[in-house]
């Protein structure tokens, strides 16, 4: 009763107080009488006797039970969340001991292994049926997961166990051996099944368990608890003897084909060379010369073994032999044989027994492309799929030829009678096609443009076969020599039976009357059966992307360093390379030579030796058996010349040079002389030049700044060494005409 009369007399001021202001606010609205902050604040007055508080304590009670309340429910969840913690602590515990138990089981068997014993194989059933072993493989899936991936065996035999007791399948012919372990392969194999999701091979167990009925028999109650284990870390080993153990293991084995990669392709080689073209080629064998027992793999896309590119657009089109497209030999000037590929096939090892070889070798892995490269990870994709790592790499992919933008934008009809001349498959067509057709326009009067015209123009005499070549500039190779010079070799070109068009800027091509239509800008119609595009290569440095190499915006290619460098473990040869010159600048070379010393000292520096490229490389061009030139440095007709030339004999040729170096190819002689050793004093006085149009043999040199920058030797050979000198020593000369006394032009 006192405590009810103590709650009244707290609340009975309060609710007077809030009876009185209700009234107020009521009458405020009806007289609106505007005072509201004077009963606001009366209202918010203690309604209690002077010095109480009462609606304090009430407040401070209710915030109060809300903060404990709060403490308890995060006190509960907290100690919940610890529990469970705890609880998942001993379960990992209690796991870990289960699987340290079978495994000491296993290699406790494994040593006391004996051959297979007939039981009744009755017993398997039961072995695999019992829940413990199922409960005990369920809690360790991952000691499961992990000797399966180990063993190379496919995901559809181990899911075989799933099943059937026999599914020793799926543990790699491991179980074949050890007759405990079939049971346990079975149990064990059901988790890793269950990640798997796969369960499409539990068809093919019956008929795996019918094979492995002898073994079967063997499973004990015992060995049940090991099943947890399996230990596939053996089953690789096993999975070799197995199948002398029982013929049951074969059908296992199938599955392994279908995802296994080409069985020619590496999984590693030491040194992986990108291209197989001669950079290629000078690499593996300078790889080869410095470590002898180097492996090296070569990729390529083309079907066929390394060769060299120059007698396709020279010599092979002057053979006799009516099969050279298919031997693909051909009689050099001086009339010795060779074939186009610098090694025979004896020469080179299987890609599949590379890595067996006692003493390494070089192997060529044809038709692939390397279509990703991962530098990070030091491997490369090929384009079906497989992938390469390596340890030191070479780019050396080259390039591949341009064509016309108009060609490439008049059609099928049009692109399908045109050849983009490159390969040994480009020259087996066009050889074909000149035998088929009546007429053959080449477009470009570069280096390849003039020398396939040449090689119609002969031709074309027999069969009846018309020959034209047009070009935008005023004569053949405009772009390189002088323009009196090029002027007298288009007159030779012309008497070679071909007919040469100049200043032709082709327009538009088109398709009409089975006849290929070039509209040339300043109006002329030209007619023709088949087109020859040779306007220029472009470098194929698709790599650059993924590889994140870097690629010049000025000449093209991949920029390296003095050593042709890309990166640490990377390095670029021939074509595709852009290094950098210290006496011309950086540049870009196309050419036989380059590809050759490049290749040479890429190699070298892939095994260590560091050394710069200096070397200035050289390229030649034959106009036929009567007509050629060698060049070095830069040769561009916009620089100026200076040309001293003299009167030809007969050995100014570059049959009788061939004869002399006993190579067509003359770059592999002259590259390993050696300039220096010639002297001033024992050239012959030179008698006047005369001003003649007949320009039999000469020097031509190209100047920047009073300096020599390139030479031309016309009809002049076996004097590169001389040349190469000259540009290296990079002297101003007041008196070109002395210099040309050092190549003996005026000799006898």
């Amino acid at each position: 009763m006192f405590k009810c009369k103590t709650v009244w007399n707290k609340l009975a001021p309060l609710a007077r107080a809030s009876s009185t202001l209700c009234l107020q606010n009521a009458r405020k609205s009806v007289l609106r009488h505007g005072r509201r902050l004077e009963m606001v604040q009366r209202a918010q007055m203690s309604s209690g006797p002077p010095g109480g508080g009462g609606e304090n304590a009430v407040y401070f009670v209710l915030v109060g039970a809300a903060c404990l309340g709060g403490g308890i429910y995060a006190y509960r969840t907290v100690s919940q969340d610890s529990e469970r913690y705890n609880e998942r602590m001993r379960q990992i515990a209690s796991r870990q001991s289960q699987e340290s138990k079978p495994a000491k089981a296993l290699a406790e068997v494994a040593e006391s292994k004996e051959e297979p014993v007939a039981e009744e194989p009755t017993l398997i059933e039961p072995a695999v049926e019992e829940s413990p072993v199922t409960e005990d493989i369920v809690e360790s899936p991952e000691a499961v997961a992990e000797p399966i991936v180990k063993s190379s065996i496919p995901e559809p035999a181990v899911e075989i166990a799933v099943t059937e007791p026999v599914v020793e399948a799926s543990v790699a012919e491991s179980v074949i051996e050890s007759p405990l372990m079939e049971p346990v392969v079975e149990a064990s194999v059901q988790e890793p099944i269950i990640e798997a999701t796969a369960t499409e091979t539990v068809a093919e167990a019956p008929e795996v368990i019918q094979s492995e009925e002898p073994i079967a028999p063997v499973v004990e109650s015992e060995p049940v608890p090991v099943v947890s284990t399996e230990h596939v870390p053996e089953a690789s080993s096993v999975s070799e003897s197995a199948p002398e153990t029982s013929p049951a293991a074969a059908p296992a084995a199938e599955p392994i084909d279908p995802t296994a990669p080409h069985l020619d392709v590496l999984e590693h080689a030491p040194y992986l060379l990108i291209g197989g073209g001669t950079a290629s080629f000078a690499a593996a064998r300078s790889i080869r010369a410095r470590d002898p027992g180097a492996r090296v793999l070569i990729i390529t896309e083309e079907s066929d073994l390394p060769y060299m590119r120059p007698p396709l657009s020279k010599e092979l089109w002057f053979s006799d032999d009516p099969k050279v497209t298919e031997s693909l030999r051909f009689k050099q000037w001086n009339g010795k044989e060779r074939s186009i590929y610098f090694q025979p096939p004896s020469f080179y090892v299987s890609p599949a027994d590379l890595a067996k070889v006692e003493n390494g070798g070089v192997a060529v892995l044809t038709d692939r492309k390397v279509v990703h490269m991962d530098v990070r990870g030091n491997k490369v994709k090929l384009s079906d799929g497989s992938e390469i790592s390596y340890e030191k790499c070479l780019i050396a992919t080259g390039g591949v030829p341009r064509n016309l933008q108009v060609i490439d934008r008049a059609g099928e009809e049009v692109i399908k009678r045109t050849t983009l001349f490159r390969k040994i498959e480009d020259f087996r067509s066009l050889e074909k096609i000149s035998r088929e057709v009546k007429s053959i326009t080449i477009i470009g009067g570069g280096f390849l443009g003039s020398e396939l015209a040449c090689a119609l123009g002969r031709r074309s005499a027999d069969p009846g076969l018309e020959v034209m070549q047009l070009f935008p500039e005023k004569g053949n190779m405009g772009k390189v020599l002088p323009e009196y010079l090029s002027n007298w070799t288009t007159e030779k070109v012309r008497k070679e039976g071909v007919n040469v068009i100049t200043d032709a800027v082709v327009k538009n091509v088109t398709y009409k009357n089975d006849k290929l239509e070039i509209k040339l800008k300043d109006g002329r119609l030209v007619k023709t059966d088949h087109i020859v595009a040779a306007v220029g290569l472009e470098p194929s440095v698709e790599l650059a992307k993924s590889a994140g190499l870097e690629v010049d915006s000025d000449f093209g290619g991949y920029r390296v360093n003095a050593e042709l460098q890309a990166r640490s473990n990377i390095w670029v040869a021939g074509d595709a390379a852009c290094f950098y010159d210290i006496k011309l600048g950086r540049r870009r070379v196309e050419h036989h030579d380059h590809a050759v010393v490049s290749g040479r000292l890429a190699g070298e520096n892939m095994t260590g030796a560091n050394k710069p490229y200096w070397h200035q490389s050289m390229f030649w061009s034959d106009l036929g058996p009567d007509v050629g030139y060698e060049a070095i440095g830069i040769v561009d007709s916009s620089l100026p010349t200076v040309g001293v030339f003299a009167k030809a004999t007969a050995k100014d040729t570059p049959k009788a040079a061939t004869e002399q170096s006993g190579t067509g190819i003359r770059s592999e002689s002259e590259t390993e002389a050696v300039a220096g050793v010639l002297e001033v004093g024992t050239v012959t006085p030179a008698p006047p030049v005369q001003q003649k149009e007949d320009y039999g043999k000469g020097i031509i040199f190209y100047l920047r700044d009073k300096v020599v920058v390139g030479i031309v030797l016309w009809n002049v050979f076996n004097r590169m060494p001389i040349a190469r000198k000259i540009i290296k020593d990079g002297e101003a000369h007041t008196d070109l005409n002395e210099v040309a006394k050092l190549f003996n032009i005026h000799e006898d």
